[in-house]
């Protein structure tokens, strides 16, 4: 161990996205980058009986069969340093299950199964003393620790998950008694440091890592959608979707100032779709766009907004698209969250649906080159070898 940093070591990652899921996701940047100073076996999560049979077509069901039934190895070396496994078991889905006892009862047996699977691997790579990392996950995980006996369990919030129907169930009952079972939890935003340290006092903010190197081009081309479309341009960038983003606020800063243009990139839930945006002569909606092109319309956007819907969805996430505004210099105004504190001195933060307008205004009228360039430092500082570095730092307190 060199200050803070922590190498030679042999750490498990478990959580609740696996590593073929073909998306990006926090655990796997996490996973990587702890894999270039240690060894790392990533777990992908064990099948279910329920998915083994609705989607068994699926390539992946049938790769994670073929591994259940001996026909195929689970366990794959990504690169040096890093492992993937597929558990060769089968655990039953108990989530629906409504009676407390008996869904313990099936977790532990589940928990056993997952836990010998992941032995066999930690037996084949040799793997001693290591460190457990669970992303998320209260339900697969609820007895890992103590039936994997690391040297140090790590619990990472980075959603707050209670606030989604499927862990709604029993996540209010589970996810407390996980976060105080572990040694310590890491969290990629204040308002989860916070709500992990109401049952673990080991509770530490550790930041969040950003691929931000398609939004630091030098030259970008304006899309033709945006070639007519007058400025100022308001713009936003992502899913539309109604529990998530205030509609009202959108509306009024359009119907407030019909001389700017608000732009609008990402697919729309049923929400935005039967919105009164779609009405308004000023509001335009670009639809989906692959990621490669959002930097060209995000360097056409004079402002950028971000007008979040405070509710248990959103109060305590990590925004990633704020860094991606301010990665292109762009001027920002956004809902202000706890999670947002930490952007205060390079966003304007709305604190009423009364504030967007002026603030909007403020960030038209103060844009200069000097604020350009802190708002790109100041992104640039958010990477993933920033944020582990400050997992590191925590595991190494704890």
């Amino acid at each position: 161990m060199s200050g803070t940093l922590i190498e030679h070591k042999d750490i498990i990652v478990v959580g609740q996205q696996s590593w073929d899921v073909g998306i990006g996701s926090n655990c796997k940047n996490i996973a990587l980058e702890f894999s270039k100073n240690n060894r790392v076996l990533y777990v992908n999560s064990p099948l279910d009986r329920i998915s083994s049979i609705r989607e068994r077509k699926d390539p992946k069901i049938q790769k994670r069969l073929n591994v259940v039934h001996g026909k195929e190895n689970g366990l794959v070396q990504l690169q040096p340093n890093l492992w993937n496994l597929y558990p060769d078991c089968m655990v039953e889905s108990i989530n629906w299950l409504s009676i407390d006892p008996i869904f313990d009862l099936i977790n532990k047996a589940n928990a056993k199964k997952f836990a010998a699977s992941v032995k066999k691997a930690i037996k084949e790579l040799g793997f001693r003393n290591y460190l457990l990392f669970n992303d998320n996950e209260i339900i697969k995980c609820f007895y890992l620790k103590d039936l994997l006996q690391p040297d140090k369990s790590i619990y990472y919030s980075r959603d707050y998950i209670l606030a989604t129907e499927y862990w709604k169930k029993h996540g209010p009952r589970l996810e407390p008694m996980v976060i105080a079972k572990n040694d310590l939890c890491v969290a990629n935003s204040p308002y989860l440091t916070d709500y992990c340290k109401q049952y673990n006092p080991n509770a530490f903010y550790v930041g969040q890592g950003c691929e931000l190197e398609i939004f630091q081009k030098e030259t970008y081309d304006i899309p033709e959608q945006l070639k007519d479309i007058p400025h100022p341009i308001i713009g936003y960038v992502g899913a539309l979707l109604g529990n998530r983003l205030d509609i009202k606020v959108l509306s009024d800063i359009a119907q407030l100032r019909p001389d700017w243009s608000i732009v609008l990139v990402g697919p729309e839930d049923d929400s935005f779709k039967g919105s009164n945006l779609h009405g308004l002569k000023n509001v335009y909606f670009m639809g989906a766009k692959p990621a490669q092109q959002l930097p060209n319309y995000i360097h056409a956007f004079d402002v950028c907004i971000n007008p979040q819907v405070l509710n248990g969805l959103t109060i305590g996430n990590y925004p990633r698209k704020i860094d991606e505004y301010l990665c292109m210099g762009k001027p920002v105004v956004a809902t202000k969250t706890r999670a947002m504190e930490i952007f205060e001195e390079y966003v304007y933060l709305a604190e009423s649906k009364e504030d967007y307008v002026p603030l909007i205004e403020r960030a038209l009228m103060e844009s200069s080159e000097s604020l350009v360039q802190q708002r790109k430092d100041f992104a640039s500082t958010h990477t993933w070898e920033n944020s582990v570095a400050e997992i590191y730092k925590a595991i190494s307190m704890s």
